[in-house]
């Protein structure tokens, strides 16, 4: 008979043959190295119980991977190295620049007694605008400050070498470039010591004061190299007045010619053949003389027309006589559109500011009667302030443009020649309303 072993007080696992596991004891034994206080059991059993828990898995154990360093970073931008670089370009430039200035003065004014000495000035300001660019250039590409480049100084317009000597002689942009040559050797100096040393002993503060002195640059180049914004404006608005009349003064040259040619000439020439064959039938066969002198007046009588349309595209006698509103009636009477003329003025304006509303008003009718497939029209002048104000409205189809190419691209730049405006208001379907914006000037003695 076998005798059963020792339980100890525990009942044994169910079976036959189950073994004998004193799992008391060895929980009892087993270390606490349990991540989780007061759960039971070995470590993966309590790491696998935490994991239940929480519903996740079970903390992987750490690699070498994460203990990689972060890849190394340049302690200064690119954008402050590039104004350290013009923060220490500062010295030998404004050492050249300063040098320049000092010798070209001096030797002005040592000269000016004789007859070079202000030619010698003149082309020294000339120098100035030189350094001046490059200047320029050196802010636009270190500092990313753009100035806008000076007006030249156009030689060419100036008629002489005397007119020329006292335009460049009195250029503000000259002096102004020359007053910066001057002024930025204490400053250059200044910059590349402390740039320089910073380098070595502060260049954790480097970027912040670089920052700080090149604001002071930027400030120098806008105040003192960029041209004033003002006259800049103006004078560009002036040569492209210029070039507009020129234009428009060619092209009418143009049209009066090719009128002349096609029209009035044709027939005067038709006319003289006429008169000539009646000479020669006028024996022979007086009923044919007739006839061809007949026809020859009729070509007289067009040919008067054609020259009466010829005069009055250059310049109405209408106009001349009776001011815009019986010229703009009579305008709107041979339009091929209804067009209904509304003026409202206190006097007459300046011929020249006359002249520009009254075509500006012919061309757009013409436009209305060829284009616009209106059935009805409008013209409204009348003064605000001192402004002319000239509206035409149709209720065609729209889409009319002042693209450049097109008949209002030329009416855009014939107002702005007299610094006009060309406002046109055309949606698709129309109506479409242009107002064109004239300056007010009295005549001359009213």
């Amino acid at each position: 008979m076998t005798a059963s072993p020792p339980t100890s007080g525990r009942a044994a696992p169910d079976g036959p043959h189950a073994p004998y596991a004193p799992v008391a004891a060895e929980a009892a034994d087993a270390p606490e190295t349990s991540v989780t206080p007061g759960v039971p059991g070995p470590p993966h059993v309590r790491q696998a119980a935490e994991a239940a828990r929480t519903g996740g898995a079970a903390e992987a154990p750490r690699t070498g991977e994460d203990d990689r360093l972060p890849p190394p970073r340049a302690p200064l931008g690119a954008r402050t190295w590039k104004e350290i670089a013009h923060l220490l370009l500062n010295l030998p430039m404004d050492i050249a620049g300063f040098l320049y200035v000092s010798v070209w003065v001096y030797c002005g004014l040592l000269l000016s007694v004789t007859v070079v000495g202000l030619p010698v000035l003149a082309l020294g300001l000339v120098g100035c605008r030189l350094f001046g660019r490059a200047e320029r250039a050196r802010a636009r590409l270190l500092l990313g400050v753009r100035v806008e480049e000076p007006t030249p100084i156009r030689h060419r317009v100036h008629g002489g070498f005397f007119p020329w000597l006292w335009t460049s002689l009195k250029d503000p942009v000259g002096w102004r470039h020359a007053l910066y040559s001057f002024v930025r050797l204490p400053w250059g100096i200044a910059t590349f010591t402390v740039c320089l040393a910073s380098l070595f002993v502060a260049w954790p503060a480097l970027p912040w004061l670089a920052r700080g002195l090149t604001h002071v640059d930027r400030v120098m180049v806008r105040s003192l190299l960029s041209p004033s914004d003002e006259l800049e404006r103006r004078i560009a608005e002036l040569e492209s007045g210029r070039r507009a009349v020129a234009d428009t003064a060619s092209a009418d040259l143009r049209r009066i010619e090719r009128d002349l040619h096609d029209g009035a000439q044709a027939r005067l020439v038709s006319l003289a053949m006429g008169l000539g064959l009646a000479r020669e039938k006028l024996l022979e066969d007086p009923q044919a003389a007739a006839r061809m002198v007949d026809e020859a007046h009729g070509e007289v009588k067009l040919a008067l027309a054609e020259l009466r349309d010829l005069a009055r595209g250059i310049h109405p006698a209408i106009l001349t006589d009776r001011g815009l509103d019986p010229a703009l009636s009579d305008v709107a009477a041979r339009c091929t559109v209804p067009v209904t003329v509304s003026v409202d003025l206190p006097a007459r304006p300046a011929p020249a500011i006359e002249g520009i509303a009254y075509f500006t008003v012919s061309e757009l009718l013409q436009n209305v009667g060829k284009h616009s497939g209106a059935t009805g029209a409008s013209v409204d002048v009348w003064r605000s302030g001192d402004r002319l104000l000239v509206r035409v409205a149709d209720d065609g189809r729209g889409g009319a443009r002042a693209d450049r190419g097109t008949g209002l691209a030329g009416l855009t730049e014939r107002l702005g020649s007299v610094d006009g405006l060309l406002l046109v208001d055309s949606p698709d379907g129309g109506p479409t309303t242009v107002t064109a914006e004239l300056p007010w000037r009295d005549p001359a003695g009213g």
